[in-house]
């Protein structure tokens, strides 16, 4: 439960310095909404696939962390077929930024899965 604890504020943190790092390279307003968004999805996406590692991580860390990855995958991809239209997001900054959301995010994963 420490490790999840931790986690979770290791991925906001770094989510949010990341997130404002995009607002930069995305200025108008439409992709900074997008980028919250995909703020938003990728710290609820990561949290699951956490929890699911360390669950995993006595048995199989392996298999949790591949599992966590394919969540990852899965959800991107909804996300750039479906949620982005649905949404009415700009599709540039939406994924760009899930993407770098999931990859800065994942990887504090194996040390706090060692410990």
């Amino acid at each position: 439960m420490k490790r999840t604890a931790i986690f979770a504020l290791v991925s906001l943190v770094v989510i949010a310095l990341v997130a404002w790092m995009l607002t930069y390279a995305f200025p108008t307003a439409a992709d900074e909404h997008a980028i919250v968004v995909s703020a938003t999805v990728a710290y609820v996406v990561q949290l699951v696939s956490f929890t699911i590692a360390s669950r995993w991580a006595a048995t199989n860390v392996v298999a949790g962390w591949g599992l966590g990855m394919l969540l990852r995958f899965f959800v991107l991809a909804i996300y750039a077929l479906i949620g982005v239209k649905v949404l009415g997001l700009p599709t540039t900054s939406a994924l760009v930024s899930l993407a770098a959301f999931f990859f800065v995010s994942t990887l504090a994963e194996p040390v706090l899965l060692k410990s």
